[in-house]
């Protein structure tokens, strides 16, 4: 931000009061036609934090799209006390194609952060990205949704130790926190990194809108922005219960160790005992089953959606629970708690 208040990027400013939607260039096409992405600044008239709100750094990940979109252009911020970067579609190419990466290469977006000027097409878009309209903020929300043919439960993933992005975190009021750096390369780790506290939000599954899962999405964002004052909103939520997953507890995907058609006996969010049946693999048959039990007591935060598998793919990510935690959660999940509610 500038001395007067003004959001400032190469080629534009934004003052105080004001708003702008541009589509801002980060690379060329083959034909040498700009690939530009959407960016919305607002700036409130009232002072206050910087903060960007990012979705779509994989290209078929669409639910955190709606996220942004939706606090851009639908909520009411003729009261907002600060700056609003909002990147609706980080990786158009990937987007224009419906694909997680870059289509140059294959590239990943997600993992060229900061980016250089000197270096891969990937790595030009991500510093164009990165210098912008990153680098000048306070922090950050960035959205994503699990990959094809897999789904997760709404969760934060953040580097706790670091008590910048604990907060930041926390004021989102998710029930799961996973705690960890951000990958070398992700917009959320090199940000964290660069001074930015940034947090990953993930929610449900790529190639779709699941309106549940937005809508708890947005009272999250909500949540944050009364964190740090930046809405007159209601409080900062608290979801009831929550767990943090740090490296002392037990956290693995489970994947398949035959082949075939699967059975999944839990949706996400489930708690699941030690020795649940979670899944079966069965062949075309149904004439040689194969179950797959939890190896601990935890909770299902990652599920498989495309019901076939190879030997070796992917099943669930399943996390572990502390005593006071899993007990509650039995409560939430109870049959009679269901009836009550």
């Amino acid at each position: 931000m500038s001395d007067d208040g003004a959001f400032t990027y190469h080629g534009g400013k934004v003052a105080p009061g004001e708003r702008q939607n541009i589509r801002y260039g980060i690379s060329e096409t083959y034909l040498g036609d700009p690939v530009r992405i959407p960016v919305s600044i607002i700036n409130g008239e009232k002072p206050g934090p910087t903060v960007f709100i990012s979705a779509a750094a994989h290209g078929d990940e669409l639910n955190g799209i709606e996220v942004v979109r939706e606090v851009a252009y639908e909520w009411d911020l003729s009261d907002l006390a600060g700056t609003l970067v909002c990147m609706p579609v980080l990786n158009v190419p990937g987007f224009l194609f419906q694909q997680r990466y870059l289509p140059i290469y294959d590239r990943d977006l997600n993992r060229s952060f900061p980016g250089r000027p000197d270096s891969t097409s990937a790595k030009r878009m991500a510093h164009r990205i990165f210098t912008n309209f990153i680098e000048p903020c306070d922090f950050g929300l960035d959205f994503h949704t699990s990959t094809r043919g897999r789904t997760n439960m709404l969760h934060v993933r953040a580097d706790m130790s670091d008590d910048k992005v604990a907060r930041l975190a926390q004021g989102f009021g998710t029930h799961v926190i996973i705690d960890s750096e951000g990958p070398s390369g992700s917009l959320r780790g090199e940000a964290s990194r660069a001074g930015v506290p940034t947090i990953t939000i993930e929610m449900g599954e790529a190639h779709r809108f699941q309106r549940v899962l937005i809508d708890e999405a947005l009272a999250g964002v909500e949540s944050v922005f009364a964190e740090y004052e930046l809405r007159k909103t209601t409080a900062v939520r608290w979801p009831g219960w929550r767990t943090i997953i740090t490296g002392d507890q037990e956290k693995t995907w489970i994947r398949a160790d035959a082949g075939g058609i699967v059975d999944m006996h839990f949706e996400r969010g489930s708690l699941v005992h030690e020795g649940d049946p979670i899944c079966t693999i069965t062949n075309p048959f149904k004439d040689d089953n194969t179950f797959i039990e939890a190896p601990f007591t935890g909770l299902l935060v990652g599920l498989l959606e495309n019901p076939v598998v190879y030997p070796g793919n992917p099943l669930c990510h399943l996390v572990e629970l502390d005593d006071v935690t899993r007990r509650v959660v039995e409560q939430e999940q109870s049959p009679e708690h269901e009836h009550h509610t």
